[in-house]
């Protein structure tokens, strides 16, 4: 996911350079939850770089020195996947990839796996467990193999949008996923006319009695289909529609750049480096930037719209042709959620807004002013001189994360020792930060754009457990590990959190608690208010789609309308943020819909899971680990009832913003 990363650490020192080992054989780690289903590109905004990646090189962690004394800052290494892209071992996979399709098409033809009036067309249960069960097997089989491929491919175009080649690669897998979602149409269908026979059915041992839950999930969802021409039609042209508009959006903002004078110096920064002096010490500078920032916003705001308007009138059309209720309805079935769950939490969440107010109007008040514009949102509080090299956030994370288990902190070494991290920013890489699973090696890869800060040490713990979730998969099947954006930051908010205690507890003075708490309050002031604003911007959205087109002034107007409505009197009205639907790439997602409140659900869920390991201890991780491990085989409910917590009661969601109010309360009396 583009993830966010908010919570702080006051790393040990460590040495000045550390040479980084190069993998002697593939290391067995994960598969990314957030991530399944159909494999999707990972999430997360961009920015580019000059050296481009030559089509015969692997996307290296050449690791390298880097200024500002960052220490030797890393780029991924994919070499125990694939050699190169123009390698026979990649061109390999890719042929073995289509002749899996071909063999499931024929599969899928013989038996007639389709939607049939009376069901299949199998005369007796023993024939139909036989043909479904080959036929899970021969889906794990070919999605293990495309999400690797994908994965390899990403690892590419996430660093250098500049390579063509790599686009042309991806475009060409693109033709391939849009075959395997024509088979898995024709699948569900197939499925969803199983009837009274599917609990027979899932009840063999073997295959279906291993995809009992990915079955019935299957025959539920089956009811929202077009008819086979229609879906068949739509997967066509999602390539020259919305995902194409997702592309546009992602590759213009990863190149935009702007002029700016830094340090006495005029310099063209990517829009990324750009938007992250909003954590600048300097205060004038981050009135420039945001200024800067409005301004190259304001030139490009009609493309976004138009790209906008093209993503959200595509869901908006198939969601009504589907059934649906509303854009809502496929988002929380997809969260593995309700929308009694949905309700209580949102509901606590906005009764915290006073809370995070107090926040923000004592953050106002230490840099002098009544209210916070939004340049001083991000800035930074306490001691901040502090720039930690990348070994020295390594180090503080290891041996924190040791702290917890020996399985995280080694999953955690291995992925610092084996180059699974490109921390370096340069032009031309996604902004951001994020984890991808490469299920081909049951190992996982880190994004990040490592600039030395807290918030960014907090985000390699982030993505580290993001990575470890994945190692906690290992084992399951492709379709047994499909995993909710609900579920998939329990592991993230859990890592994060172990590194922000940890950090307050080694704090050497009120100044150094302060710059750690204000990490940790903006982050959760991101997750639960900004989250907020982003839902009502999204649903307002949505709702006036569905009668017309929307101008770039009217998004504008409905963004800052919601950060009036969650933010109130924390945030300087004049000075909001009215571009931000321009360069969040979650808006201009087809597939997942929302893809905000997931995010709350993760840090509210993990906060109350790690309040359990406190009263716990040791004997908490081993249950954590398995409900890890089951993300892929229950609803959020569910597996929540593992720990005695009731989801879809407000209170479980008002007792865990209670833990992040007595941050706020230290905050203020600081």
């Amino acid at each position: 996911m583009a993830k966010k990363s908010k919570k702080a650490a006051k790393p040990k020192k460590a040495a000045k350079s550390t040479k980084v080992k190069k993998p002697s054989k593939p290391v067995r780690v994960t598969k990314k939850p957030a991530k399944r289903g159909l494999p999707r590109r990972p999430t997360a905004s961009s920015q580019r770089q000059k050296a481009k990646l030559s089509l015969a090189s692997t996307p290296k962690s050449a690791a390298k020195a880097s200024p500002k004394n960052l220490g030797t800052v890393p780029r991924w290494d994919l070499s125990n996947v694939y050699p190169s892209l123009d390698s026979m071992q990649f061109e390999a996979g890719v042929e073995d990839a289509k002749a899996q399709l071909n063999d499931i098409e024929t599969y899928q033809k013989t038996h007639k796996v389709e939607k049939r009036e009376g069901g299949p067309v199998q005369g007796n249960t023993d024939d139909l467990a036989r043909v479904l069960s080959e036929l899970v097997d021969k889906m794990n089989r070919v999605r293990r193999l495309y999400a690797t491929l994908n994965a390899y491919v990403a690892s590419y175009t996430t660093t250098d949008s500049f390579n063509k080649e790599a686009r042309r690669i991806e475009s060409e897998l693109e033709l391939l996923g849009v075959r395997l979602r024509k088979q898995e149409v024709d699948f569900r269908a197939w499925v969803g006319g199983m009837g009274a026979q599917l609990p027979e059915l899932v009840a063999k041992p073997g295959t279906l009695a291993d995809h009992d839950f990915y079955l019935k999930e299957v025959h539920t969802q089956s009811q929202y289909l077009m008819s086979p021409a229609e879906e068949s039609l739509a997967a066509d042209l999602t390539l020259s529609g919305a995902n194409a508009w997702t592309k546009f959006q992602n590759t213009t903002t990863s190149q935009l750049s702007v002029e700016f004078v830094l340090d006495g110096k005029k310099q063209k920064l990517p829009m990324p480096a750009l938007i992250n002096l909003r954590t600048h010490p300097d205060g004038e500078t981050r009135r420039r930037a945001y200024e800067a920032e409005m301004e190259a916003w304001e030139k490009s705001k009609e493309a976004y719209a138009a790209a906008l308007n093209g993503v959200k009138g595509e869901v908006n059309t198939l969601d009504k042709r589907r059934g649906r209720a509303d854009a809502l309805h496929a988002s929380i079935d997809t969260a593995r959620i309700d929308r009694q769950t949905l309700d209580a939490m949102m509901e606590a969440m906005r009764d915290s807004f006073p809370m995070f107010r107090r926040y923000l109007l004592a953050k106002a008040k230490r840099l002098g002013k009544k209210q916070l514009p939004w340049w001083d949102v991000f800035a930074p509080m306490g001691k901040t001189d502090r720039v930690y090299t990348f070994e020295e956030a390594r180090d503080f994370i290891l041996d924190q994360f040791a702290t917890f288990s020996d399985d995280l902190h080694g999953l955690a070494k291995r992925a610092f020792d084996n180059r699974w991290i490109d921390a370096e920013m340069r032009e031309g890489k996604s902004g951001g930060a994020f984890c991808m699973e490469v299920p081909g090696v049951d190992e996982s890869r880190i994004l990040a754009n490592y600039n030395g800060s807290l918030e960014q040490l907090g985000t390699l713990a982030h993505e580290l457990g993001h990575a470890y979730h994945n190692e906690c998969l290992v084992g399951k099947t492709y379709l047994q590990a499909i995993t909710p954006m609900t579920l998939a930051e329990t592991a993230s908010i859990m890592c994060e959190t172990i590194v922000t205690e940890a950090s307050l507890k080694l704090a050497k003075s009120k100044a150094e608690e302060l710059a750690i708490l204000e990490n940790d309050l903006l982050g959760s002031s991101q997750v639960v208010v900004d989250i907020t604003s982003r839902f009502l911007f999204e649903k307002e959205v949505f709702e006036r789609r569905a009668k017309a087109e929307l101008s770039a002034d009217d998004f504008c107007a409905i963004m800052e309308d919601a950060q009036k409505q969650t933010y109130g009197e924390g945030l300087d009205p004049q000075f909001l943020h009215k571009y931000m639907w321009t360069w969040k790439p979650h808006y201009y997602f087809a597939g997942f819909s929302f893809y905000n409140y997931p995010y709350a659900f993760g840090l509210l869920f993990g906060t109350g899971l790690y309040a359990i390991y406190q009263q716990r201890g040791k004997d908490f991780v081993k249950d954590y680990r398995n409900l890890l491990a089951s993300t892929g085989l229950g609803d959020a409910a569910t597996l929540a009832s593992r720990f005695d917590i009731n989801i879809r009661e407000k209170k479980f969601w008002a007792d865990s913003l209670k833990v992040i109010g007595k941050r706020v309360d230290r905050y203020v009396s600081l």
